[in-house]
């Protein structure tokens, strides 16, 4: 415990206030013009950022303009490696330019969306502990070009970065060049947020975290400084547009959700002091956050995950956040300015960690994590689908999910029962895409109720799901379709009715609606208006 203690307390004693622009730093500054003229027309960026912060601002546009620019725009080509979301500026304009090829692991951004949809950028959707190891081994293309922000550049190649870690401690090494974006926006205080290391690739040698709030590595990235050949000034904040309030369903799962910790805590399955949290993003996770804030049953909690969103500045004002781990900081614009204003009190309670760390499977199994993670769809018997609108459309991708998911102390899935003023069950015979398989998957949560999926056989998950998630709506037809599989299925482990496991999905495609009884009427095009007058027509000569 004392190299714990010892490690936090020198953190805060290693840096000085000294003025941002060093003598080094102007040695190397220059536009984001003139950084986009040096990029080879063919490369590979890898780019630092994590749903959506601390991303590179200008340079991505700038180069996106020389694309735009060009006599033979044809001849560029970019592969781009992020940590997961980033920005407009990066992802967007990137992906408008029209010649983004290849993105890897996650994405968010409607134009990078369609653009994936339509087959016209490659994109893989991977775990996000295993991006690093795919690169460092030389699986993927190798780093042209290495753009990240930073509040800092010291002489001796100290990086230090800005509101996210994401994959910045892997590419930044890797890289043949490095850019760095000098975000004036961001305090100089933001020195000694970030813990930096890596672990190693072929030897699985233990990763020395056991508690949320250990430090093993550095508050920077250290790479040669004769790598970096360019700075750029910039005062930007992240362009997280932050998520909506939550509404009454989110606020109903996260009820449900914390009765349901509070019985595991009376049963001696969690201990009184509770486990640490981790938590995706969106609505329902942070009514969970706002609700433990206004709860008194809860009196501490813990951290370690990916993202950290407003709704953190709840627990905080109910002093209830004893520490937060984490990948990234994705505030709003009002939340990013109270986080800076409030840094010097703040400090003690956060660490950013490289998702290498955040995301490793062996940390999250030590640590003994209650996860808490959103579906798109899931089906009677547990599967989750998180990725895949009926199946073939990728949404966002399943950035850590998996990694959390697999290697929990507790697994739960969350999700409005309908969608689209129910028109969609979230709970279905059988989801069309499968992330989550039914083996890792232990608590299933919609506003209706909560199932307690563990020690369960198939059909006794089955039945649980429909009773206790399934809005009414589509309980009966869901009873249906669970007897009618067991009549017909020639197995009866997990019965299934193949022609009928994907109708509500085939249904949707063709009506507009999962219900038979809901479908959405067919709009008139201007050839049925034609049609339907000249039909008029006809019959008003019939009658003359």
């Amino acid at each position: 415990m004392f190299y714990r203690n010892h490690l936090i307390k020198f953190s805060y004693r290693c840096f000085s206030s000294e003025s941002r622009i060093n003598s080094f730093i102007k040695s190397k500054l220059m536009s984001a013009e003139d950084v986009a003229e040096k990029f080879p027309e063919k490369v590979t960026i890898g780019a630092s950022g994590f749903t959506p912060a601390g991303y590179p601002k200008v340079i991505p546009g700038a180069f996106a303009q020389r694309i735009k620019n060009s006599k033979n725009p044809e001849n560029f080509s970019i592969n781009l490696y992020t940590g997961a979301s980033t920005g407009d500026e990066l992802d967007g304009v990137l992906a408008r330019s029209g010649r983004l090829k290849l993105k890897i692991p996650y994405q968010s951004h409607k134009d990078l969306r369609k653009l994936i949809n339509q087959g016209k950028v490659n994109f893989i959707d991977m775990h996000l502990s295993h991006v690093s190891k795919y690169i460092r081994e030389g699986i993927f293309p190798p780093i042209d070009v290495a753009i990240v922000e930073a509040c800092d550049v010291t002489s001796d190649g100290r990086i230090y970065l800005t509101n996210s870690s994401g994959m910045s401690g892997t590419y930044l090494p890797l890289a043949k060049d490095i850019y760095i974006e000098l975000n004036e926006a961001h305090p100089l205080d933001m020195k000694g947020l970030h813990d930096i290391y890596l672990p190693e690739i072929h030897t699985g040698r233990p990763i020395n975290i056991d508690y949320v709030d250990d430090r093993i590595g550095t508050p920077y990235v250290r790479v040669n400084p004769e790598k970096i050949k360019g700075i750029v000034l910039t005062n930007k904040y992240d362009s997280s547009p932050g998520f909506k309030k939550p509404d009454d369903a989110s606020f109903k799962i996260a009820n449900h959700l914390l009765d349901f910790i509070l019985d595991e805590v009376e049963h001696g399955r969690i201990p009184k002091t509770l486990l640490p949290f981790q938590s995706g993003v969106g609505n329902v996770a942070n009514a969970v956050l706002a609700c433990i804030a206004q709860d008194n049953r809860f009196k501490s909690i813990e951290m370690y995950t990916e993202v950290i969103q407003d709704s953190i500045f709840d627990l905080i004002d109910s002093d209830k956040l004893r520490f937060a781990s984490t990948t990234a900081l994705t505030f709003s614009s009002e939340g990013q300015k109270r986080f800076h204003r409030d840094l010097y009190e703040l400090k003690s309670k956060f660490i950013l960690r490289p998702m290498e760390i955040s995301n490793n499977p062996e940390v999250i199994r030590r640590i003994g994590l209650i996860t808490m993670n959103t579906a798109l769809e899931a089906d009677i018997y547990g599967n989750v689908n998180s990725t895949h609108v009926l199946g073939s459309s990728m949404m966002n991708g399943i950035g850590g999910s998996g990694d959390f998911t697999r290697n929990a102390y507790i697994s739960i899935f969350m999700t409005p029962s309908v969608a689209k003023d129910g028109k969609i069950s979230s709970f279905v015979p059988m989801v069309s895409h499968v992330d989550h398989n039914e083996h890792s998957v232990q608590i299933m949560v919609s506003e209706q109720g909560l199932a307690d999926l563990r020690a369960k056989t198939p059909k006794q998950r089955a039945e649980l799901i429909i009773e206790k998630c399934v809005h009414p709506m589509y309980k009966d037809l869901l009873r249906d379709y669970f007897q009618h599989a067991q009549r017909v299925s020639f197995g009866q482990h997990t019965p299934h009715d193949l022609k009928q496991a994907l109708s509500w999905h085939i249904r949707l495609q063709e009506t507009g609606s999962m219900h038979p009884d809901h479908q959405a009427k067919k709009e008139p095009t201007s050839k049925d208006t034609e049609k339907a007058a000249q039909k008029i027509d006809q019959t008003a000569a019939t009658k003359k």
